[in-house]
């Protein structure tokens, strides 16, 4: 097992900061740019970063504390943000993210008072029994996986303006 909960936060930490610099301060094109029906723009995608800070993490890790397997999550709904995203711009998308997380990261510093912490057990509604490491292993693997996201998805709009280049460039496969 190669999960540590200080190599975590390092990761959670730096997520406002990766996604302030990629983001900010771009053009429309590059942050409403989509890879067809059905996907999501890295503004989306980061409504969708916002909704977990909001809904999910800290909560489902509360819970695992406070009831065990006793109470399951709460669903987590993987598409409500796109109900207001567009009302948004996306500098107030990106304050938004950095303070939530902020505060995410001192409650996580709260909850997590000892390596026994990491193997409480939780209740997803989907996958049964988890443990409290598995739910903030997922927790920084989503984040990378939307940084991918967000970076592939840019990326194809100029996948048919690279050329012969394409065959080396590994995000194109």
């Amino acid at each position: 097992m190669n999960f540590k909960i200080e190599e975590a936060i390092e990761i959670l930490e730096r997520t406002p900061k990766v996604l302030h610099a990629l983001l900010g301060g771009l053009s429309l094109n590059w942050i409403d740019c989509h890879e067809g029906d059905g996907t999501w723009s890295p503004k989306e995608v980061l409504a969708h970063l916002i909704e977990g800070e909001n809904e999910d993490w800290i909560k489902r890790l509360e819970l695992c504390i406070e009831h065990g397997v006793n109470k399951p999550f709460k669903p987590f709904d993987r598409f409500s943000h796109l109900q207001y995203v567009n009302k948004k711009t996306m500098e107030e998308l990106l304050n938004t993210f950095s303070e939530l997380r902020y505060n995410n990261i001192l409650r996580l510093n709260q909850l997590i008072t000892s390596p026994k912490t990491l193997e409480l057990k939780g209740r997803h509604p989907d996958f049964g029994t988890v443990t409290v490491k598995e739910l903030l292993a997922t927790w920084v693997s989503h984040d990378l996986n939307h940084i991918v996201q967000i970076n592939r998805t840019m990326a194809n709009r100029y996948r048919d303006d690279v050329g012969p280049w394409i065959e080396y460039l590994g995000i194109y496969r």
